[in-house]
């Protein structure tokens, strides 16, 4: 049989077990190839958002970058201020999670509390710039929380559909292929047997014949010994001739010459 196959003894109830396991893998195969297309597409989308959260990240950070300096050159370092001002976080990430066929993504979300540190900041002069550079920094840290969240997701994907393509790869190239090898060999082994034990009942069966007529002979022949059967009477030469099949010994009445 060519082909890989499992090393297994050809019975019936083989035949049918590998047919099972045979089954399963295909329905296996397909599960996976609909979890790999169902992943596929989440991670295309995925990537989609993510290529769009960076253009708007580096946007975003280009302002923030802008913002800040005006508020250097209006108001000076006010680092120290903001340090001595920064009691409680304004900003708080929490974590939650998605399932996408049976694969959990974490999420990000941005959780924002409404404060009064920094209110006094600026109250000499770029008031409006520090505002301006804080609301625009706040926009810049929930885009950073929505990028680490969708590349987290990204890298994540990206690993269990490498994964799904190795098993549907095995299932499709290495499993099925044995175990339908595995199946033609035991079916071929099966029919051997089969017109083996035909053959040999043949054998039996004309064996057994011949033993019955040779001990219906010899009891015959033991009764004729002992005279309680007669014996055939055996047909002579001139009784062959003599027979319906010796047209030369016979006359027909409408033959005339």
């Amino acid at each position: 049989m060519s082909g890989p196959r499992e090393a297994i003894f050809p019975t019936r109830m083989a035949l049918t077990n590998t047919k099972l396991r045979l089954k399963g893998a295909q329905t296996g195969h397909s599960l996976l190839a609909k979890k790999r297309d169902a992943l596929t597409t989440r991670f295309r989308t995925i990537l989609r958002k993510v290529d769009e959260a960076k253009r708007k990240m580096g946007r975003v950070m280009q302002l923030a970058s802008f913002s800040l300096a005006e508020v250097t050159y209006a108001t000076g370092d006010i680092s120290y201020l903001v340090q001595e001002q920064a009691k409680n976080a304004s900003f708080r990430v929490k974590a939650a999670q998605e399932n996408v066929s049976g694969v959990v993504l974490p999420t990000f979300e941005v959780d924002r509390t409404a404060g009064s540190d920094f209110n006094l900041t600026g109250l000499g002069r770029g008031g409006q710039q520090v505002i301006k550079a804080k609301e625009v920094y706040a926009k810049a840290l929930e885009t950073l929380v929505e990028l680490a969240s969708l590349q987290t997701a990204f890298m994540i994907l990206d690993e269990v559909i490498r994964a799904t393509n190795r098993r549907v790869n095995a299932i499709e190239h290495v499993v099925i292929p044995r175990l339908e090898n595995t199946i033609k060999f035991i079916i071929s082994e099966l029919d051997e047997m089969d017109r083996e034990e035909f053959y040999r009942l043949k054998k039996v069966q004309a064996k057994k014949k011949r033993d019955a007529e040779a001990a219906e002979a010899l009891k015959r022949k033991l009764a004729i010994e002992a005279g309680l059967v007669e014996p055939e009477p055996q047909a002579t030469l001139d009784d062959e001739q003599e027979g319906p099949g010796n047209l030369l010994a016979t006359k027909d009445e409408d033959v005339i010459f």
